[in-house]
């Protein structure tokens, strides 16, 4: 787990085999790549300890009060215990959001914290006093949209860190059954291959899909010292239980769930029947 800077900087590198690419046979008739784009800063923000990005779901309205998506584990009142969730708790945290290059053009103002959780997933999401209309009409920028889908092993990807202002640019190696650490289980968590030498203080960074724009999880942890299943060395548990180690090896929890738990007005609505975040 990428510790909160307040508390520790650390280097996270990540490492990883990706799919050796298919080879067709001399008449077949090659299939179209995915066209990749460049993925900026925009709509990435700076939290005082961690990064996170202003999001909408397919069904926002530019009318809605803006979401910012970072990790359960950013919280400024520390980690959540396991099956721990908060919903709905009044929250005056700040944001700096950030422009395609980096600069910081606004703060923007929570009003509430509408969701964190450290269990099956390691996801925060503030509500803010400002409309997505707002903030395209004030500064020029877009939220950046959430894939609801299940991500695809070979994506292309960019881990984009609005706390340094930084691109990583790697791919989708696959993904864990379970991911422990410490005491925290995760499932199945995104694993990256090793372009993406993310640092301390991505956490929270959105894993945004080269092809469609589109964020397809949340940066948050990595195994730094090879050791099994502890803080910041986090372990792969297969479906047979077996205990699989990778050191410098970096992981991502997917988000294609959550916008099934928000309805109208950007609402939190746990009891819907799509809905699998897990409640308090």
């Amino acid at each position: 787990m990428r510790k909160p800077l307040v508390a520790a900087v650390f280097a996270l590198a990540i490492a990883g085999a990706g799919a050796a690419p298919a080879v067709a046979a001399p008449d077949a008739k090659e299939a179209a790549a995915p066209t990749l784009q460049a993925v900026n800063l925009a709509g990435t923000v700076a939290l005082s300890n961690c990064s996170g990005s202003v999001i909408r779901f397919p069904n926002s309205l530019d009318t809605d009060p803006a979401l910012v998506l970072s990790n359960g584990h950013c919280l400024t009142s520390g980690f959540l215990d396991p099956g721990e969730v908060l919903t709905n708790q009044t929250s005056t945290r700040t944001f700096g959001l950030l422009n395609s290059s980096g600069t910081r053009v606004a703060t923007l103002r929570a009003s509430k914290l509408a969701y964190a959780t450290m269990t099956d997933t390691d996801v925060s999401i503030y509500q803010l006093t400002s409309t997505y209309a707002t903030i395209k009409n004030s500064y020029g920028i877009s939220a950046l949209t959430v894939q609801d889908t299940h991500p695809t092993a070979g994506t292309a990807i960019t881990v984009a860190s609005g706390y340094w202002k930084r691109l990583y640019n790697c791919s989708i190696d696959g993904f864990a059954y379970r991911l422990k650490e410490g005491d925290w289980t995760w499932k199945d968590s995104v694993r990256y291959t090793s372009a993406c030498q993310t640092i301390g203080g991505t956490s929270g960074s959105p894993v945004i899909d080269q092809s469609t724009g589109k964020v397809v999880a949340v940066n948050n942890t990595g195994n730094e010292d090879g050791e099994s299943c502890t803080v910041n060395n986090p372990c792969e548990v297969s479906e047979t239980g077996t205990v699989t180690v990778r050191q410098g090896i970096n992981y991502a929890q997917e988000i294609y769930q959550i916008p099934a738990c928000f309805t109208t007005g950007n609402q939190l609505n746990l009891s819907a029947s799509a809905c699998v975040l897990p409640k308090p």
